[in-house]
C-alpha cells in the first residue's frame, strides 16, 4: 500500500468513524486508526459488501466491507425505495432475526428504516427460524420479508436475507435493482427513521406450529426415541413445540448445545454438514438408544438426520444431503401429488427418477432455494446442502422445522413395519441403481485461487474422470433454455455419472460434486455401495488433477 492509498483511506476511515451510530463499532474503528492499521483499514474499506441474491452477509465489524448498522441502514433504506418505486407498498414488511451478535439490533434498524420510509414494518419479538419469516410473509401478506441471518457461516459473521411477497428469496433482476437503490442512498442522516413498528410473537408462531401439526395424519405411528441439536441456533423451542403438537415424544436436547450462543463454543463450525459438528448429538444418541439423531445449523431452516450404521465410526453414521433427499421424494410422491418435484443440478438425478415413477413433473434448478421454492406448483424441494421444502404450500423455502416433523414421520412408519432407513434407502437403490454421491471441497483464502481453477477447467476440459469418459460438457455462464446463467461448469460422464464445478455463492470455498449410478445385482447393494465408493475416489482425484487444487 503506497502512503497516498493508506491517506485516503484513513480519510474515508474517519468519514465512516463520523456518521457510524454504533458506539461498538466506533471503538473498534477509533483504535485500528489510533494504532495505524493500514493493512486492516485497507481490507474493511477496500470495497464493499456486495448486495446479491444472497443479500449480504460478511464478518461484524467497521467499515463498508463489514457487516454493522452503517450498511444494514443503507440496506434497507435501498430495499424501502425498491419497494416504493415498484408499487410494493400495500402490505408491511416482515422482519426476523437470529441469534448471532448484532442481529437484534439490525433488526431494529430494519424496522426503523422501514418505518421512516412510510411502509409498514413488523418485527418478530424473539430470534427464531428463518423459515419463520417465509411463512409469515405470506401468511400476513407482507409485501416483503428480511431476516437478518447467517445461517451456518462461522461466529464472526452475519448476513441479511431478503425476501419479496411471493414469499421466495429475491432473484435477478431484483438483486440488482436493490443494490443500485442501496448505492443511491445518501449520508446516513439523510435516512428517516421511525420507532412505531409492529412487533409479532406467539401469534405467528403458533399459526406457524398449527400448519405443521397437520402434516402428519392423526392414525400415523409416532413410536420414536430421537436425539436432537439446535447447534447453539435459534431452532430448539420451536421444533420441542412442532414435535410435541404433532404428536411425537419430544426429543432429548443436546445440554451444552440447547440453547443460542452466538460463539457457538462448542463446534469449530456452525454446519452440520461440516465434520464433528454433530458429534454430540451421535454421543446422545448412542447413550439413549435413540433411533435417530437430527440436527439444525443455527437458524434452523436445513435439517441433518443420522442413523445407527454398525460398519460405521462409532456405530452412526450422518445421511448424505442427497440421501434424506432420495428418501423424502419417494415418501412424499408415492401418493401420486398433483405438481412438480424440482432440485437444484448439484443434487442427485435420483429425484428426476422417483418422480417419474410415480407420474410427478420435475425440473432443475440453479443451486440455491431462490430458484427451487419459485418453480410453480411445486410439491417437493431440495437441495444437497441438507436444505428440503416439504410444504411449498406454506413456506416456499427450505424449512428445517417441518423437514425433521417429516423426518420423525418417515422414520416412525418405518419403525411400526419393523425397518430402518437404511432399510429405506437399500429399498431405493434396488429400485432406481443406487445413486451415490460425494463432494470435493477446497476452503480458500484467496480469492483468485477459485477463479483460477475455473479458468483452468474451462481452458483444459478433461476427457475422462476416473475412468469414465466425459461425454458432454455444458458451460454454465452460457444459460439455456432452462437455466439462467451461472458461474459453474457441468460434465456428463459415461454411466449415468455426472460432476458439477461452481464457486459457492455464501462462502470462499470452490464445490465440486459428483454422483455415479450403480447398478444393483442379485440385491447385493453393500457391492454396489463399495464400488460406488471405488469410482468416487477416482473422479476426485482426476477432478483435483484437472482443476489444479
Amino acid at each position: 500500500m503506497t502512503a497516498n492509498d493508506a491517506a485516503l483511506t484513513r480519510t474515508a476511515a474517519a468519514a465512516w468513524l463520523a456518521e457510524d451510530p454504533d458506539p461498538d463499532t466506533r471503538a473498534e474503528l477509533r483504535q485500528l486508526l489510533d494504532s495505524a492499521a493500514d493493512a486492516e483499514l485497507a481490507d474493511r474499506f477496500a470495497g464493499t459488501l456486495e448486495f446479491g441474491t444472497a443479500g449480504l452477509r460478511g464478518a461484524v465489524g467497521a467499515g463498508p466491507n463489514r457487516m454493522n448498522r452503517v450498511v444494514v441502514i443503507r440496506a434497507a433504506a435501498g430495499l424501502c425505495a425498491y419497494l416504493k418505486a415498484n408499487g410494493l407498498t400495500d402490505g408491511p414488511v416482515l422482519i426476523g432475526y437470529d441469534a448471532r451478535h448484532k442481529s437484534d439490533v439490525f433488526a431494529q434498524d430494519t424496522a426503523a428504516v422501514v418505518r421512516g420510509a412510510g411502509l409498514d414494518a413488523i418485527l418478530l419479538d424473539r430470534p427464531a427460524p428463518t423459515p419463520v419469516v417465509a411463512f409469515g410473509i405470506r401468511h400476513l401478506d407482507a409485501v416483503a420479508g428480511v431476516v437478518v441471518t447467517a445461517s451456518h457461516n462461522p461466529p464472526q459473521d452475519n448476513g441479511y436475507k431478503v425476501y419479496l411477497g411471493d414469499g421466495s428469496q429475491i432473484v435477478p433482476p431484483a438483486d440488482s435493482e436493490i443494490a443500485a437503490a442501496i448505492d443511491a442512498v445518501g449520508p446516513l442522516a439523510s435516512v428517516p427513521r421511525g420507532d412505531d413498528w409492529q412487533t409479532i410473537g406467539d401469534e405467528l408462531l403458533d399459526a406457524y406450529l398449527e400448519r405443521i401439526a397437520t402434516l402428519v395424519p392423526p392414525d400415523a405411528p409416532r413410536a420414536l426415541t430421537v436425539a436432537y441439536t439446535p447447534l447453539h441456533g435459534v431452532g430448539r423451542a420451536l421444533v420441542e413445540r412442532a414435535v410435541e403438537r404433532a404428536g411425537f415424544a419430544v426429543p432429548a436436547v443436546v445440554p451444552s448445545q440447547a440453547d443460542p450462543d452466538p460463539d457457538f463454543p462448542t463446534v469449530s463450525f456452525p454446519n452440520p454438514e461440516e465434520p464433528g459438528a454433530i458429534d454430540a448429538a451421535l454421543e446422545l444418541a448412542r447413550a439413549q438408544g435413540a433411533d435417530l439423531a437430527v440436527a439444525n445449523d443455527p437458524d434452523a431452516d436445513r435439517c441433518a438426520v443420522a442413523v445407527p450404521d454398525p460398519a460405521a465410526d462409532g456405530g452412526w453414521r450422518m445421511l448424505r444431503g442427497d440421501e434424506l433427499g432420495g428418501l423424502l421424494g419417494e415418501f412424499l410422491l408415492s401418493p401420486h401429488p398433483d405438481g412438480v418435484a424440482a432440485c437444484s443440478i448439484v443434487s442427485s438425478s435420483l429425484l428426476g427418477k422417483i418422480a417419474a415413477a410415480y407420474g410427478v413433473r420435475y425440473t432443475e434448478t440453479l443451486t440455491g432455494f431462490k430458484w427451487i421454492g419459485r418453480v410453480p406448483d411445486l410439491v417437493f424441494g431440495y437441495e444437497e446442502a441438507l436444505g428440503y421444502c416439504v410444504d411449498p404450500a406454506a413456506v416456499k423455502d427450505k424449512d428445517g422445522v417441518s423437514t425433521l416433523i417429516r423426518v420423525l414421520q418417515l422414520g416412525a412408519r418405518a419403525k411400526a413395519a419393523g425397518r430402518t432407513l437404511p432399510d429405506l434407502l437399500d429399498d431405493l437403490a434396488k429400485k432406481y441403481g443406487l445413486h451415490a454421491t460425494d463432494q470435493l471441497s477446497v476452503r480458500v483464502e484467496d480469492l483468485s485461487l477459485i477463479a483460477q481453477a475455473m479458468e483452468r477447467l474451462r481452458a483444459t476440459p478433461p476427457t475422462e474422470l476416473g475412468g469414465h469418459t466425459v461425454d458432454r460438457v455444458d458451460d454454465l455462464s452460457e444459460g439455456s433454455a432452462d437455466l439462467p446463467p451461472t458461474d459453474g461448469l457441468r460434465y456428463t460422464l459415461s454411466g449415468g455419472a455426472r460432476v458439477v464445478v461452481r464457486p459457492s455463492g455464501t462462502e470462499p470455498k470452490l464445490k465440486c460434486y459428483l454422483e455415479v449410478v450403480i447398478p444393483v445385482r442379485a440385491d447385493d447393494v453393500p457391492a454396489a455401495r463399495t464400488q460406488a465408493a471405488t469410482e468416487l475416489a477416482a473422479i476426485k482425484r482426476d477432478l483435483a488433477t484437472a482443476a489444479g487444487i
